[in-house]
């Protein structure tokens, strides 16, 4: 994998129209949700490790939000120094809010930029902040390169991922469907690189060691015996459906009658985490649900372990497409949200209807394990992330490349 990495990047340092050198490259890495941390804790301690690399560290919307993990303390114990903080985040749980946040942080990233001066701006996924820093940062004469491009998924996010791509000149696919998708987007072939995914490179480091008086101390509701099978639940808003409370709510009630132990976790930020929040509210409120605990969140080496260990994973996250494929745990994805994306046999999809929810994952408990699933999995992809960042000569012209399987 490194060695043909190494061969595309010699061929690009004899092509002509790129960027003059500094001795050491700025890399600046953008964290506006908590996910941007938890699952490139691997890659961020490559690049801050770098004799030959400077890490620039802007963080802001929710990242800076203690009732969405506000992730400065965890960067302290890394020992990684924030050079920005940003206070992009517009408040609302609606889509007015999510664009008047895109167009706040463009506002604030402008100018942080301009301060920093870096010679690559690295961003991952596929959230509205992101957008707004590949815009910026493509108008600043910026490098952009750009972490899982080219998946597919089910609402407004797949449009944002494949804008961003169209924005970025360096890109980091993580499986090869992606890459192909990617290709066919018109993208610079030499600039395309199957690195696998930093989520599953992570995941794949945590051993398995569930801190029980931990997770009972935090949240709210039942208590969660360990020793015993427990479900989790994750089930974030879908930005373009209008009954986020409604789904939210069939899925409360099929996990309380089937009667599993299960750890909930709180949704995200984006549009329709209001409805999602008060689905919850008025549901603990009214139904006595003792085997259920809710919990904000917990750091992610935590959740890597709680979700080796579970029966099942439940809800609407990516995490139940690729770690818990990787894992071999079963899966129950709920709705539309990750729709289109690759995934293996560890996932069965449910409709927003709880009878259906309720067999689904009564069929997965009854399955139990699958095969483990290497199709986001590729060793070392932080140290090929780093290493091509590093070396790869940088442009900021981009080209249309007319795609040929």
């Amino acid at each position: 994998m490194l060695s043909a990495a190494k061969s595309k990047i010699k061929t690009l340092a004899k092509k002509t129209g790129l960027l003059p050198e500094r001795k050491r490259r700025k890399v600046c890495f953008i964290i506006t949700n908590r996910i941007h941390l938890a699952r490139q804790e691997l890659l961020l301690k490559q690049l801050s490790g770098d004799p030959d690399l400077e890490l620039q560290l802007v963080v802001g919307g929710s990242a800076l939000i203690d009732r969405y993990s506000n992730v400065m303390s965890r960067l302290q114990e890394f020992g990684i120094t924030v050079q920005e903080r940003m206070l992009n985040l517009v408040e609302g749980g609606d889509h007015a809010a999510m664009a008047k946040t895109a167009g706040l942080s463009v506002l604030e990233l402008t100018n942080t930029l301009q301060k920093l001066d870096p010679d690559i701006v690295l961003i991952r996924g596929d959230r509205f902040e992101q957008l707004a820093a590949a815009m910026t940062a493509a108008y600043l004469n910026k490098t952009v390169a750009h972490v899982e491009g080219g998946d597919v998924t089910g609402n407004i996010d797949e449009s944002v991922r494949h804008a961003i791509t169209k924005l970025s000149h360096i890109h980091f696919v993580t499986n090869d469907a992606a890459h192909q998708r990617v290709l066919q987007m018109g993208e610079n072939p030499d600039y395309v690189f199957n690195v696998g995914s930093p989520d599953i490179e992570f995941a794949a480091h945590v051993g398995r060691r569930i801190n029980a008086e931990m997770l009972n101390r935090i949240g709210v509701g039942g208590y969660i015996d360990f020793q015993k099978p427990y479900i989790m639940v994750i089930q974030h808003p879908v930005t373009s459906e209008r009954n986020n409370r409604e789904h939210v709510l069939e899925t409360l009630q099929a996990v309380h009658d089937i009667g599993a132990q299960a750890l909930w976790f709180w949704p995200n930020p984006d549009a329709g985490t209001d409805e999602v929040s008060n689905g919850i509210r008025s549901f603990r409120e009214h139904t006595p649900a003792p085997n259920i605990r809710f919990v904000i969140d917990i750091n992610p080496w935590d959740f890597i372990a709680l979700l080796q260990g579970a029966e099942c994973l439940v809800g609407n996250s990516s995490a139940g497409i690729k770690e818990a494929s990787f894992f071999g745990v079963p899966a129950v994805n709920i709705g539309t949200r990750q729709a289109g994306r690759s995934r293996g046999e560890n996932v069965v999809d449910a409709p927003y209807e709880k009878d259906a929810i309720k067999a689904a994952i009564a069929r997965q408990i009854s399955h139990g394990r699958y095969a483990p699933l290497m199709m986001y999995f590729k060793p070392e992809t932080s140290k090929h992330i780093r290493k091509i960042l590093k070396t790869a000569p940088l442009y900021i012209q981009k080209k249309f490349h007319n795609y040929s399987a």
